[in-house]
């Protein structure tokens, strides 16, 4: 029953280890720096990454294409193994249309006739596709088959919710999420833009506040109005290279709602080049996303 991989991407932002213990295949989008090229085959230390990018660094990124995702997909299926592959939100890249692609090709090539490939678009970004994940892992662990993992995912996953800030506009004016104005104008009067990823997994702006602790309290809030009749074991939170901001949310979410268990990591540097330095993102199941 259990004779399936699950794969999702680098854009999950989870932790090594956990990646390790778990044993999830990863498909990885690359991003250029300073004129290099890294991926999670030639990584550069996330501290280093956000600490360039402070000093004037600005990268650019790239998505998987088909050939990569076809390779990927290889890989796992010569194994004897059939493949759920989770994927990152087609409202922030073309990658999941590239998995659907390698995934079509292999289909028509007839190569592995009695394997699997399922493509599901998460709809979601950094740690809220790492929870999605997390939750098919769970699972899969508990002997659930592809289909029954594929199906819960489909289902559940507009109840991942999104909430995060961004401490710099400019990153965001440069992904074409604010004007070069609204950028201009928030940074000196302090203002910090709250967004979630809604249901076309989209990144969005809902509202504004001032001040760097207000926007972290701000997350928290939100969170009590979206976990009403939700379960919530374990809540993920990111960060760019902001841990002590993390530690403050973790903080929050403990005495507020009783939550024990967390994961926190960094916002990877494929979506940081995006958010920028002091990205603070929080994860967990909820309504309305």
């Amino acid at each position: 029953m259990n004779n399936y991989i699950i794969m999702t991407d680098n854009m999950a932002d989870l932790p090594e280890n956990y990646i390790r213990e778990h044993e999830l295949e990863i498909l990885s989008l690359s991003y250029i720096l300073d004129g290099e090229t890294y991926d999670r085959n030639h990584p550069l230390e996330e501290a280093e990454f956000y600490n360039r990018m402070r000093n004037g660094s600005m990268p650019t990124t790239s998505q998987v294409n088909p050939e990569q995702a076809k390779e990927a997909f290889t890989a796992c299926l010569n194994q004897g193994k059939d493949v759920l592959y989770i994927a990152f939100s087609s409202g922030l890249s073309g990658t999941c249309n590239s998995a659907g692609i390698a995934a079509k090709e292999l289909k028509e090539e007839g190569k592995f006739p009695n394997r699997k490939l399922v493509v599901l678009d998460s709809l979601s970004a950094s740690l809220g596709e790492g929870l999605l994940v997390h939750k098919a892992v769970k699972l899969k662990e508990a002997g659930k088959s592809l289909e029954e993992v594929a199906d819960w995912v489909e289902k559940h996953k507009l109840e991942v919710c999104h909430n995060f800030t961004v401490d710099d506009l400019f990153h965001l004016h440069r992904g074409g999420r604010v004007s070069k104005a609204t950028a201009i104008l928030g940074t000196m009067i302090n203002i910090k833009p709250i967004l979630h990823v809604d249901n076309e997994g989209h990144l969005i702006a809902i509202g504004k506040v001032r001040g760097r602790k207000k926007s972290l309290t701000s997350l928290v809030d939100r969170m009590g109005e979206q976990i009403q009749g939700f379960e919530n074991p374990e809540v993920f939170i990111s960060h760019g290279d902001c841990l002590e901001d993390a530690r403050y949310v973790e903080k929050l979410v403990r005495e507020r709602f009783g939550v024990e268990t967390f994961i926190i990591n960094y916002v990877g540097p494929t979506i940081g080049a995006h958010s920028g330095p002091g990205t603070m993102a929080l994860f967990f199941m909820g309504n309305p996303r």
